[in-house]
């Protein structure tokens, strides 16, 4: 078997390949591109399409001339027809996903506008419900300034930051927090609030509505991608244990006969 890979004093033979996708657990990887294959045999690009993938590629990888693009296919391992076949499958992919879930992106967006939408918020977070007792009452008052309090009293690393987080996805902070940022105005100081082993003083900054521009539009597009995915997956692939060549059959105790 010829030598298909060179790893510093390691040289990779063809048949060792499946033993070591195995061990490194790269056949679930390689199962997927074949499935994608199969997803995207019937995408076709024009030759325009073709030549855009292929100067923005070039582009991004800063390759300008034949000797850089050379020492990459080297490094890369690949040959040029190789290296375009792939820089176009990627574009194909991303074909696919635009002829299949495009149609469904405005009703995605809504059923998951709650969790796109982002605020900035101030939060003064202890252990001790006195101390954020009376940090309510003195930002109440007008006797301290938030951001001030916040980096003297504040227990989490918001604190080096005055308290303000943000912008976030509302996804992301704790589900009680999130429901005070969705019910109270931007501005106003929430009553303190007990949220696992903290007391909170939380305020609004800021709420910002998601809209479906195209940031959005490819986002919600890839998610829909892996969900059809992450099905096919399921449901498509199949791993079968290769039977033991002669070779790799050990015998078993007892029956070798051994000499006297």
């Amino acid at each position: 078997m010829s030598v298909v890979l060179t790893v510093g004093d390691r040289q990779v033979k063809e048949d060792e390949l499946y033993s070591l996708m195995v061990e490194y657990q790269l056949l679930p990887h390689l199962a997927r591109e074949i499935l994608l294959d199969q997803a995207i045999d019937h995408i076709q690009l024009t030759p325009e399409e073709q030549q855009q993938n292929l100067a923005l590629f070039y582009q991004q990888t800063q390759i300008t001339n034949e000797e850089q693009r050379q020492a990459w296919l080297k490094q890369s391992g690949m040959t040029l027809a190789q290296l375009e076949t792939s820089i176009l499958r990627t574009a194909r992919l991303e074909k696919f996903k635009h002829q299949t879930w495009n149609d469904q992106l405005e009703g995605h967006f809504l059923n998951s506008k709650d969790k796109l939408d982002q605020v900035i918020y101030s939060l003064i977070r202890s252990r001790d419900s006195g101390i954020i007792q009376e940090l309510y009452f003195r930002i109440q008052e007008g006797e301290g300034d938030f951001s001030a309090l916040a980096r003297q009293y504040s227990e989490g690393p918001e604190a080096q930051n005055g308290g303000l987080i943000g912008p976030v996805e509302l996804n992301v902070p704790h589900p009680q927090i999130v429901q005070l940022l969705k019910s109270t105005p931007a501005g106003q100081l929430c009553l303190p609030i007990a949220v696992g082993e903290w007391w909170i003083l939380l305020r609004l900054e800021k709420y910002i509505s998601s809209q479906l521009d195209d940031n959005i539009r490819q986002r919600l597009r890839n998610d829909l991608f892996q969900t059809w995915l992450n099905q096919q997956i399921q449901t498509k692939i199949k791993f079968t244990t290769p039977s033991p060549t002669p070779e790799t059959i050990q015998p078993e105790v007892g029956l070798v006969k051994t000499q006297d």
